[in-house]
Parts: C-alpha cells; sequence; structure tokens
C-alpha cells in the first residue's frame, strides 16, 4: 500500500480524526480528497479511501463535510453511501453533491425531487445530464425556480407533451417562459403555444430563432397582434426561404398590395421582389433586374404583370427610390434611418393607398418617433 502512505498519511488521517478545530480537519479532509481523487488507488487503498470518506461524511462539523462535498462533487470514486448522506445533509453541504455527483441513480434522483424540498431540486435541476423521467416529474413536482432552472439547462431533456405542460402549469410566468423560449430547440408546437403567452421580446426570440407555421406567421400578421407587437413583414425578413414563404401567401390569398407596401416600408426589399415574382410568374431574378436595372419602365412592367393597382404605384416607386438613395445596409441604426425616409416618402404621395394603409404608415411613424426622438413632420 505504498501509494496510499504516500497519499494518505498517518498525521493527516490522525488530523482527521482528532484534529483540534474545525477548520483544521476541514483543511485536511481537503486535502486528503484531493489525493484520493487524483492518485491511483489499489483495490485495498480504495476500501480504505472510502473508510476515510466516511469518517469525513460523520463529522460533527459542516465545514467538513462541505470540503468532502465540494472537492469530490463530480467524482465516482465517493461511496454511494456517502453519497446519499451527504444528499439530505444541509444545504451548502447537499447542493455540489446533487448538481454534479455521478453515483445516483435516476431512481434516488426522482426521490429527492418529490420528497427534498425546493433546494435540493434547484441543484439536481443544475445537473450536467438530466433524463425525461427527471424532467417530467420536476415539471410535475418542483417549485417555480427549479423548473426554470430545469428548463434553462439545454442538457435537461424534454418530451414534448412535458414542456406544453411547463407553458400549462406557469403560464402566467415570465421567467419559466422565458427560460422555455430561450432552449437552443424547441418542437413547433410549443413555439407556437409560447407566442401566446410571452412578450414582445420574448417573442422577437421566438420568430427569430424558431421555426414557425406559415399559417402562425399569417395570424400574426393579418390578426389583432400585428399593430401591438409584429409585422408579417418582420418574420419575413427573418424567413430562411423567402420563395417558399411567399408562394405560401399567395396560395392563402394573403399575397396582398397592402402587404408588399408594409414590407418596403419596413426596408425588407427582399420580400418585395420575391412577392413580385410570385404574382407575375416571372422568375425572381428577372424580376429583380426589372426592378433594379431595367430603368424607369422595369418596375411598371414588372408591377402591372403582377396585377397589382395602378393608384398604389407611385408608392412603391417612391420605396425602391429611397432604397437605392439610401444605400441601405440592414443594421438597426440604418434600418431606423431608412424606414423614417421611406415613411415620409410613402405619405407625401397623393394616393398613398387605402385609409387602413395610412393608418399603418402614420402608426409606425409615431412608434418610430417614440424610439428616436421628437415626432417626424410630414407632409
Amino acid at each position: 500500500m505504498t501509494t496510499t502512505r504516500a497519499a494518505l498519511t498517518e498525521d493527516d488521517i490522525r488530523t482527521l480524526v482528532k484534529g483540534a478545530t474545525p477548520d483544521e480537519r476541514a483543511l485536511v479532509a481537503h486535502k486528503l480528497c484531493r489525493r484520493i481523487d487524483t492518485l491511483p488507488l489499489t483495490p485495498e487503498e480504495q476500501v480504505l479511501a472510502q473508510d476515510i470518506l466516511r469518517v469525513m461524511a460523520a463529522d460533527a462539523a459542516e465545514l467538513v463535510r462541505r470540503a468532502l462535498a465540494v472537492t469530490l462533487k463530480s467524482s465516482p470514486l465517493i461511496p454511494h453511501d456517502v453519497a446519499l448522506k451527504l444528499a439530505r445533509d444541509v444545504e451548502s453541504v447537499c447542493q455540489p453533491i446533487l448538481s454534479f455527483s455521478p453515483v445516483f441513480t435516476d431512481e434516488e434522483l426522482v426521490e429527492i425531487v418529490r420528497l427534498g424540498g425546493p433546494v435540493r431540486q434547484v441543484a439536481i435541476a443544475k445537473r450536467p445530464r438530466l433524463s425525461r423521467r427527471l424532467t417530467d416529474v420536476m415539471v410535475e413536482t418542483g417549485v417555480e425556480r427549479a423548473v426554470e432552472v430545469t428548463c434553462s439547462n439545454d442538457n435537461a431533456d424534454f418530451a414534448e407533451s412535458t414542456l406544453m405542460n411547463v407553458l400549462a402549469r406557469f403560464e402566467r410566468s415570465e421567467r419559466v417562459l422565458a427560460a422555455v423560449a430561450y432552449r437552443q430547440t424547441l418542437p413547433l408546437s410549443v413555439t407556437e403555444k409560447l407566442i401566446d403567452l410571452v412578450g414582445d421580446q420574448v417573442r422577437d426570440h421566438l420568430l427569430a430563432h424558431h421555426p414557425v407555421s406559415p399559417e402562425l406567421a399569417l395570424q400574426i400578421a393579418t390578426g389583432a397582434k400585428e399593430r401591438a407587437t409584429l409585422d408579417l413583414v418582420d418574420q419575413a425578413g427573418r424567413a430562411a426561404d423567402l420563395k417558399a414563404f411567399v408562394a405560401h401567401l399567395h396560395r392563402n390569398e394573403r399575397l396582398t398590395p397592402s402587404l408588399l407596401l408594409r414590407a418596403l416600408a419596413h426596408g425588407h426589399m427582399a420580400f418585395f421582389e420575391w412577392g413580385l415574382a410570385e404574382l407575375a410568374g416571372v422568375p425572381h431574378h428577372r424580376t429583380w433586374l426589372m426592378i433594379h436595372d431595367a430603368g424607369p419602365l422595369g418596375l411598371k412592367a414588372i408591377y402591372e404583370r403582377a396585377g397589382m393597382p395602378a393608384r398604389l404605384l407611385p408608392a412603391f416607386r417612391a420605396g425602391v427610390d429611397t432604397f437605392h438613395a439610401m444605400e441601405f445596409e440592414g443594421g438597426a441604426r440604418d434600418r431606423d434611418k431608412f424606414q423614417k425616409k421611406m415613411l415620409e416618402r410613402f405619405l407625401t404621395q397623393p394616393h398613398v393607398g387605402a385609409r387602413d394603409d395610412a393608418d399603418y404608415l402614420v402608426d409606425r411613424m409615431d412608434r418610430m418617433a417614440d424610439r428616436t426622438g421628437p415626432a417626424l413632420q410630414t407632409a
């Protein structure tokens, strides 16, 4: 047992057992645990080491037991009975062991979640891996903070039904809903349910990072949510496949002149291009040339081919001209500047369009002025 004699000296063991103060014993406990965890041990030495750890776990001083729990929190060498004993200990001792120790079974962790109280639930929620069985029990019985931490843990495995249960149980908890929304991946059903429950900022994140069905995007755009939160054109600006997106809108009779006007007012030129291409039945590359490089008659020709109303052509031309004049780059500040100039030009046209469109554009101007300064003066 030469390794053990080098790693675990008699003086250290004597101090651990008979040390005058908790501080002395805690220092030795940390030293011994480090040696046990890092040095190779024979089977006989492992037995001795486990006996030493049991002595530490039974020490009356919390400081000693915490030294054991913190130093060996991730070690597979800690005896199973010692880990269970520490899991029942005071908060400072149980938390590191429950958050990291690999020696617990799922059955034991499930039992602790059900009976161990909030502190232990939160500690378990932070583990490097959580099985579906554990997340299911946590969502069913855990306190709000424990469920929030579990949902924030991207190494926690959730069934789709379990995430839906989170939304049902904590539909009024902004913290829990945000934790779900900011997971790396979400099922489509969960994303769409969340959109109805969260505020504007989290909804923006969902639409930017998680897929939603075209049907829901349409509801966001054409329902009451449009003026209060997001426009469909904002979603279109993030769409990975604009061709498929506008084709879906067209099939559902939603690719309207009004929608294209609003898209252009937001600076979403690509959406406008693909929309005209879809309506005109012309390939995108040819539509692009007619809008941007075919002289003053190109836009008019593709616009008429798309069946767009003649009364709106001046507004669309103003949008395209503004886009070219601004050298639009797409940054947040650049987008605000572009939208201001675009809206100014739209609103100074003799026939902007339907009253709803004019009201919508004025509303956009008001909201932009609230963000950026005094209201813009328009004719």
